[in-house]
């Protein structure tokens, strides 16, 4: 499972792990926060080109900050606390999309930005859970980005494995702004690989007057 999410029922989390394993959803972008959420949402607009069977959503961060996502197939776009929810129409995969200022990570020690993000995810977690993950995992997917994955586990997971991974993709934008990237509904594995590699394939930072279009 891939997410960023629940804050609330922490003490109890692996004795229902049921509600673990089904409600992991947003926690940790809660301190995702763009320059007014609705008015990051409100500068997000979602375009599928039948022709080309491609989805491209464009967003903008700040007057001079803007990026852009090309997914294959059709997805449709929902703004919700403040994040971006993409569903794919003719696959079982959601993607969630959440903005973290540099400002929020300022009291970690990591030399670089994904880094401290990547902390600040696990420790979130960490302290959600109770526990400190049993494994984790940092990787470099593309040039740019990095891919954040923790596993716990715990004898009260409905899972066969009776374990949890949670994971995400973090592409800093600016010095000042980082961005999440979050596949749910995937399996882990090599669908799960290819999309991932193919959401960073289709995603451009613009600066400037490329954003004022």
């Amino acid at each position: 499972m891939t997410a960023i999410g629940m804050r609330r029922g922490a003490g109890a989390l692996f004795s229902a792990g049921i509600i673990l394993a089904c409600s992991v959803a947003s926690f940790a972008q809660a301190g995702a926060l763009a320059p007014g959420r609705d008015a990051w949402n409100e500068a997000s607009d979602i375009r599928f080109d039948p022709t080309t069977r491609e989805t491209r959503l464009t967003s903008r961060v700040t007057p001079g900050l803007c990026f852009s996502v090309s997914l294959p197939q059709e997805w449709r776009m929902t703004a919700e606390d403040g994040d971006l929810h993409l569903t794919a129409a003719g696959l079982p995969a959601r993607l969630e999309i959440s903005l973290r200022s540099a400002h929020d990570l300022q009291d970690l020690p990591q030399a670089d930005l994904a880094h401290r993000d990547a902390a600040f995810l696990q420790r979130d977690y960490e302290g959600l859970l109770g526990r400190p993950a049993q494994s984790v995992s940092l990787t470099s997917p593309a040039p740019g980005a990095t891919r954040w994955s923790a596993t716990w586990v715990d004898a009260s997971l409905p899972s066969p494995s009776r374990a949890m991974t949670v994971d995400a993709l973090i592409v800093p934008l600016s010095n000042e702004w980082v961005l999440e990237l979050s596949l749910h509904d995937v399996q882990e594995g090599e669908v799960h690989d290819a999309l991932s590699r193919r959401i960073l394939t289709g995603l451009r930072v613009n600066n400037g007057a490329a954003c004022r279009g």
